[in-house]
């Protein structure tokens, strides 16, 4: 049986680019880069027993808005707004370690794996990354390369370095 359940959209203009925010009832529950694509999140949230229903968030109910783009103007070193994250335990395990990582600082899939007690999961701990549905707010994109290299990001890996370099106050040409 699937629990239906209310989620607020509502696109956002940003210093990279537009972004997608999704809202529910407990909190914040999805980022996008781009546009949202109902298409994807709503098939996610089926697997875990959710049946959506769509609706727009106005623009002045949404503190996320706001701190993301604080965030995006480099006055907002983290996030305090509710959260529903919707995944598995081992997804919530990893998202949990990854907002442990402070603002201007990086963390290799190795040394996540450690954190949560799963030294061997290099590899799960990179899926778990890849499906990490609050981008920037579980900040995925301090995650890096062993040997300090930018490995994969949603966003694309342009996005991930100008966010890393805001953190860092570098310039990107």
């Amino acid at each position: 049986m699937r629990v239906l359940t209310k989620f607020y959209v509502k696109e956002l203009t940003t210093p990279i680019g537009l972004m997608t925010v999704v809202m529910s009832e407990k909190g914040l529950a999805h980022v996008a880069f781009g546009a949202m694509n109902k298409v994807n999140l709503t098939a996610r949230l089926t697997r875990f027993g959710i049946k959506p229903e769509w609706y727009e968030l106005e623009e002045d109910e949404s503190l996320v808005c706001e701190q993301l783009t604080e965030y995006l103007n480099g006055e907002r070193h983290d996030f305090h707004v509710p959260i529903d994250l919707i995944g598995t335990p081992f997804q919530k395990k990893v998202w949990s370690a990854l907002r442990t990582i402070r603002y201007g600082e990086t963390k290799s899939y190795k040394e996540i794996a450690e954190m949560i007690g799963a030294p061997k999961a290099v590899r799960a701990v990179g899926g778990a990354n890849n499906k990490n549905p609050l981008p920037i707010v579980i900040p995925c994109h301090r995650v890096i390369g062993s040997n300090g290299a930018m490995v994969g990001y949603g966003g694309g890996l342009p996005t991930k370095e100008r966010l890393l370099a805001l953190e860092t106050n570098m310039k990107i040409s």
